[in-house]
């Protein structure tokens, strides 16, 4: 029974079971099928969005190429009208040009019997005039070409006459006016062109203002001196007077400054030792040399001369620091340049070739202290090297007579240079230099055979010889006179020109008494 009643209940388990799991299984069909009907209705919603929405772009599409085909077809039709207008216009262009040839055609040929016409007048005259030489040969006796030749011989006699006669005049007039023509122009190149720069005589001493200063640049055994020395390339030497003036001894000027500059440093410091020496050396060298080439930049730029070499440049600057007859050379070369620029406006003349001339006349100062040649020679050898202009380089050769003048320029250059170097406070010179000077004119023109007496005047610019009568005559005078011209110029320096002047006077005295002339009466 328990058996029988365990199957019973195993049974009715079973079928409660399995009629659940029918009922889901029918379920499950049901929510299928009304997914699908869902999805049906869904996909059919969808297919006629689809197609209405592709509908709506074709019909859009469609009147969007109607559009575009009305708007090819309008500008086809534009296009059409403006072909048939041109074809018009050309159709009329035609007509009017096959007008215009038949009427040059016509013409062409009315022309042509023009010329020909022309041409049988033309040999007529020929005729004619071939008639009417032969009757005035004929009448005069005398051919053609030797009328000719008669006739221009006159012609060209009358010219030569009148050509002398107004060359004659104008040498006349040019001599009378000229000296009145150049006082004006230099006087006016003196007024524009010079300026007054401050005097700028170079330094070459220190003083120092304690004991202490002094003996911290020296250092024990004088080892900075000597450091300095050797570095800078100068001599320093105390004053035997003052042992607190330095002098710095060199021909360098550009040494000099740059000792002098270190020295004024060191003084500021603390402590002097090699580190610092070099330290300062360093930067007054570093210093200079900027200078020296701002200082020729600036100075081209302000002449306005054109390119220059910037290693020419650095030449130029150089001439800052160097001086004759205590004359700054930058300024006196600056004024050169600005005198020859004015005269050459005014003459006519390139004005950037003469201002360049002007600038460059004395650029071999610069470096005469380190290179053998004079000043003139070197500064040659300078505007050679850098390809300058041939009146540029005349000018530099024969500004002080060395060279023959071969053009306009280097006479500009020379009278600037005299107008810069001779005007009252340009130049300079200590009171024994001068004394000197002096004496060494006179001491030259004494120890020549014959002199008497000589003496130097005018500042030193002229001596005036006076010679024996008896000893020297007109001959050996001016013999006398070039040797004293020549040794000057090989023994002495001097600014500008000296005039030497030797005077031989020759006086015969004799008397005649009353009473004599009374016997011989």
């Amino acid at each position: 029974m328990i058996v029988l009643a365990a199957i019973i209940g195993g049974g009715t388990g079973f079928y409660l079971q399995k009629k659940k799991h029918e009922q889901e299984i029918q379920e499950a069909y049901q929510k299928a099928s009304q997914i699908i009907a869902d999805a049906k209705v869904e996909a059919a919603d969808k297919h006629d969005k689809v197609i209405q929405s592709g509908k709506q772009r074709v019909d859009e599409y469609r009147e969007s190429n109607e559009e575009e085909l009305a708007s090819y077809e309008a500008d086809n039709r534009t296009r059409e009208s403006r072909i048939a207008q041109r074809q018009r216009a050309n159709d009329s262009t035609q007509q009017r040009l096959d007008q215009t040839h038949t009427r040059l055609a016509e013409r062409r040929v009315e022309l042509d019997e023009e010329k020909a016409e022309i041409a049988k007048l033309h040999d007529k005259e020929q005729e004619l005039q071939q008639q009417r030489l032969s009757n005035l040969q004929d009448r005069a006796n005398m051919t053609w070409d030797n009328a000719k030749d008669e006739i221009l011989s006159n012609l060209a006699d009358d010219l030569k006459k009148e050509r002398d006669v107004e060359i004659r005049y104008l040498n006349d007039e040019s001599e009378v006016e000229a000296p009145k023509i150049a006082r004006i122009l230099a006087e006016d190149s003196i007024q524009r062109g010079t300026q007054d720069y401050p005097r700028e005589h170079t330094e070459h001493s220190i003083q120092f203002n304690d004991n202490g200063s002094k003996q911290k640049l020296v250092g024990k055994d004088n080892i900075n001196l000597r450091y300095i020395e050797s570095l800078a390339g100068v001599d320093l030497i105390f004053d035997p007077d003052d042992n607190k003036l330095m002098h710095i001894a060199t021909s360098d000027p550009v040494r000099r400054e740059i000792a002098r500059n270190t020295i004024n440093n060191l003084m500021v410091l603390r402590q002097v030792n090699a580190q610092t020496i070099e330290q300062q050396i360093n930067m007054a060298t570093n210093d200079i040399m900027t200078d020296i080439r701002k200082v020729g930049e600036d100075t081209v730029t302000s002449l306005h001369i054109g390119f220059v070499h910037p290693d020419l440049m650095k030449i130029i600057g150089r001439l800052k620091y160097r001086t004759s007859y205590g004359q700054n050379v930058l300024n006196h070369s600056i004024e050169v340049a600005q005198i020859a620029g004015l005269l050459a406006s005014e003459l006519g003349f390139d004005v950037r070739i003469a201002r360049r001339a002007g600038l460059l006349h004395d650029v071999g100062k610069a470096i005469d202290h380190d290179v053998d040649g004079t000043h003139v020679e070197l500064g040659v050898k300078i505007a050679e090297t850098f390809g300058e202009d041939e009146r540029v380089i005349n000018a530099i050769a024969s500004h002080h007579g060395d060279v023959e003048v071969t053009t306009p320029i280097a006479n500009l250059v020379a009278a600037g240079d005299s107008i810069s170097g001779g005007r009252p406070g340009a130049r300079s010179e200590s009171v024994e230099e001068y004394i000197n000077r002096l004496r060494s004119l006179e001491h030259i023109a004494s120890q020549k055979d014959g002199v008497k007496e000589s003496y130097a005047i005018q500042a030193g610019r002229e001596i005036r010889i006076m010679v024996d009568p008896q000893q020297v005559d007109d001959r050996k005078l001016k013999l006398l006179t070039n040797d004293v011209k020549d040794q000057i110029q090989d023994e002495l320096t001097y600014p500008g020109k000296i005039k030497v002047t030797s005077i031989r006077s020759f006086k015969a005295v004799s008397f005649v008494g009353k009473e004599r002339r009374r016997k011989k009466a």
